[in-house]
């Protein structure tokens, strides 16, 4: 009797916690444990020292290391022919286009938020290289400098940036802003690379890349950044404001460290999803 007695109230306690976890699960604007007062700080990446070609990060609950790839030629080239191209259009006073490297379509899974059934997500963020360590004072100095500008000759000094890619940029990173989450509110893509930083980025084109990568999100007001953290913050969101305007505060920023690249370009059979190799 006793037994029986004790196995209905482990039930009703069992269910009772099902219950509560569903409805706190129904809380969109659930806090987390991410924030701490104005900042979040992410615990599942460590930011490589500069050079360093890998990174750790705990990925699926496990500590794990991942080595770095550098971008190969056919990447580089289209990258930066296309970033050009796209500068080009700005001069004629014409639209952008949809495609190319700015836009890289991020795919990511790591807990389920409360307006949603499922972990997976995917978002359209924008995308652009990020300095080597030594080339970062010079290149903040050379967007303090320009930032007044007229806009003709600030497309001038971004085509020099991209002419100038392989001596300017490291080619294992790109960077990208978290314009969204605030405690008050979080997107799917903060919440899962948080939980499980593996994120995939397809870009938009012919020919077409996929990268592979450990995303590394930094918020601005960590009082534990280290100076290449704030550095890589001060440029991602500079090099943003140069050309969107300045909106006034730095936003968070995520660094994508690219650790396998593919060819997904339709039509060639050496491409068609195969991994490409560092030429």
């Amino acid at each position: 009797m006793k037994r029986v007695f004790m196995v209905s109230s482990l039930l009703i306690i069992l269910v009772f916690m099902i219950g509560c976890e569903r409805e706190l699960s129904n809380n969109v604007y659930e806090d987390t444990s991410y924030w701490t007062d104005n900042y979040f700080q992410q615990k599942s990446v460590i930011t490589p020292e500069p050079g360093n070609r890998t990174i750790d990060a705990r990925v699926d609950g496990v500590w794990q290391q991942y080595e770095l790839q550098n971008f190969p030629e056919s990447f580089m080239e289209w990258n930066t022919e296309r970033r050009i191209a796209a500068l080009d259009r700005f001069r004629r006073m014409e639209r952008p286009e949809l495609a190319g490297p700015h836009n890289g379509i991020v795919a990511t899974c790591g807990i389920k938020r409360g307006d949603t059934q499922f972990k997976f997500n995917n978002a359209v963020k924008g995308m652009g290289f990020v300095p080597k360590y030594e080339k970062i004072p010079e290149l903040l100095e050379l967007l303090e400098r320009t930032r007044d500008d007229e806009f003709e000759e600030k497309l001038d000094v971004l085509q020099y940036l991209y002419e100038n890619a392989e001596e300017l940029f490291d080619l294992d990173k790109q960077g990208s802003l978290e314009l969204y989450s605030v405690p008050e509110f979080e997107t799917q893509s903060f919440l899962n690379q948080m939980t499980n930083p593996i994120s995939t980025i397809v870009f938009l084109d012919i020919p077409s890349f996929k990268l592979k990568t450990i995303a590394r999100l930094l918020h601005p007001n960590d009082p534990d950044l280290n100076d290449y953290e704030k550095m890589m913050i001060r440029y991602v969101n500079d090099v943003y404001q140069y050309f969107h305007g300045d909106p006034g505060k730095d936003h968070s920023t995520v660094i994508y460290y690219v650790t396998e690249i593919y060819d997904n370009s339709p039509g060639r059979p050496d491409a068609r999803g195969l991994r490409v190799n560092e030429e």
